[in-house]
């Protein structure tokens, strides 16, 4: 079964916050080897994020291409291009968040996103 990306809009949620500083991506915990954008070749990172809607909250794991810079634990954030990638393997499914850039609520985003985004499968 193809698993496809799901466009999120920002919007969907009443804020965003950093609960997790950004760190590499790890393929494999035991040895360290860390994730690689199969496109850019850049390394993945993921930054732990509480996602508020109403009343009820959420933590995800967000992955971005590129070493997102200047975020906290505690910081308001904002997502480019956010997408859900439904997953299953060996008993076990959940949901794979990828963004183009994670990003400072107050901060503007520094153009288009260059994330490698498409087509690419990213890991669980």
């Amino acid at each position: 079964m193809v698993m496809r990306s799901i466009p999120v809009k920002e919007s969907a949620f009443a804020g965003l916050m950093c609960v997790m500083a950004p760190e590499p991506k790890l393929v494999d915990v035991k040895t360290g080897e860390v994730k690689r954008d199969q496109a850019t070749g850049q390394t993945v990172w993921t930054v732990g994020v509480c996602a508020l809607r109403g009343r009820d909250s959420s933590v995800i794991q967000i992955s971005v291409v590129g070493e997102p810079r200047g975020l906290s634990v505690g910081m308001p954030l904002r997502v480019v291009d956010l997408e859900a990638t439904p997953w299953e393997r060996e008993g076990r499914s959940g949901i794979a968040w990828r963004a183009g850039q994670v990003l400072s609520a107050t901060e503007a985003p520094p153009g288009p996103t260059t994330g490698g985004r498409g087509g690419g499968k990213e890991g669980q």
